[in-house]
């Protein structure tokens, strides 16, 4: 059997294809590892390799930074030489980066099968360079593997054969589950000087950091929200360079009780937001795994993209509007908010029945 390629290109990658690669090494099934680059940046991508126990790419294309147009163009050059060469029997591409789409066309076009883990998913906003990445992807990739029901009707209403179609659950579960225990032996908490509850905040959204307007009015809402209580902010490097080009970093340093870091490890991370009261973010991911852990989340978007959050889960949509996040904000911390549960499929055991669809769809 020829390889299975696996396909990571930034981070939010690394948590999904983790627990798949683990899964077809147990099963002794060939595969290669190949990360794009497109985070490169060792604090956004190799600590990630480490944490999760990853063994080093079989192949780095060194990609970097650039336009939409400039990171998928390399991508999908560098990626058909690699193809030609292996002659890989499957490749899976996973969740909504630049990566993804680059790869799933290169397979189309070189007739290789491609399966699409995270399909389905859609915010309805055109304006997400995200959201035109995945209804490409899913369009032109043969298998659709899909985390949870809304994604398997997404799918049926834009015309997708059901026999293209499995939902297999959240595989960023997996990941989460197999690594909360190691979690618990992280330091980060001490290293940071937290004492009591604390609030985690990630942003890294164009649409949040790179309008001044926006962003500012996102720090008043933290001023706010901070009164009685720490903050913790893994700052992107994107979000850091905004804030110092707004003049606006000075203005968050001086919030009381905020504790500003670059970005953090997986395990660091996960100790971070599984003891955390709760959750102010912009990214789809942290919507998925505060809701696994029963942790309150308020996204600052007007939409996401997986509103199984907010139907079952923990996740509230409060956008950017001030009023509103600090309103929800002190419901959570005087004890009310939202309870969710989980939801189905969303077990630790998704790898599994994807590499069962994979091998399947081979055989």
């Amino acid at each position: 059997m020829n390889p299975i390629i696996l396909v990571v290109g930034a981070r939010p990658n690394f948590m999904k294809i983790a627990p798949i690669q683990k899964e077809l090494d147990e099963r002794k099934i060939p595969n290669i590892l190949l990360h794009t680059g497109q985070h490169y940046d060792d604090n956004m991508s190799k600590v990630f390799f480490d944490d999760l126990g990853m063994k080093e790419p079989d192949i780095y294309l060194g990609i970097g930074s650039g336009s939409h147009a400039t990171q998928t163009a390399k991508v999908m050059v560098e990626f058909e030489q690699v193809c030609r060469q292996y002659d890989p029997s499957m490749v899976v591409v996973v969740g909504d980066v630049n990566s993804t789409l680059a790869c799933s066309i290169v397979c189309a076009k070189e007739n290789i099968p491609c399966a699409h883990v995270e399909a389905g998913l859609r915010s309805f906003d055109r304006n997400m360079p995200e959201e035109i990445n995945r209804i490409l992807t899913d369009t032109v990739a043969d298998i659709l593997l899909t985390p949870s029901g809304d994604g398997d009707e997404n799918l049926l209403k834009e015309g997708v054969a059901q026999s293209r179609i499995f939902r297999v659950g959240n595989v960023m579960i997996d990941s989460l589950h197999s690594n909360l225990k190691i979690a618990e032996s992280s330091n980060i908490q001490k290293e940071l000087q937290i004492d009591g509850n604390y609030i985690l905040i990630t942003l890294h959204r164009p649409s949040n950091v790179d309008d001044r307007k926006v962003f500012s009015r996102i720090i008043s809402s933290i001023e706010c929200i901070a009164e009685n209580i720490q903050i913790v902010f893994p700052m992107h490097p994107r979000t850091k360079k905004m804030a110092m080009e707004f003049q606006l970093y000075e203005r968050i340093e001086k919030i009381p009780g905020m504790i500003i870091t670059g970005p953090v490890g997986y395990l660091d991370f996960v100790s971070l937001m599984s003891k955390s009261v709760l959750v102010l973010t912009d990214s789809g991911g942290l919507q998925e795994e505060t809701t696994a852990l029963g942790i309150p989340c308020l996204t600052l978007r007007e939409n996401t993209e997986r509103p199984v959050t907010l139907t079952e889960g923990t996740n509230q949509i409060v956008g950017t509007d001030k009023e509103l996040i600090v309103a929800a904000a002190k419901e959570v911390l005087s004890g009310g908010g939202k309870k969710g549960k989980i939801p189905e499929l969303w077990d630790g055991k998704t790898a599994g029945r994807i590499v069962n669809v994979l091998l399947e769809y081979l055989n």
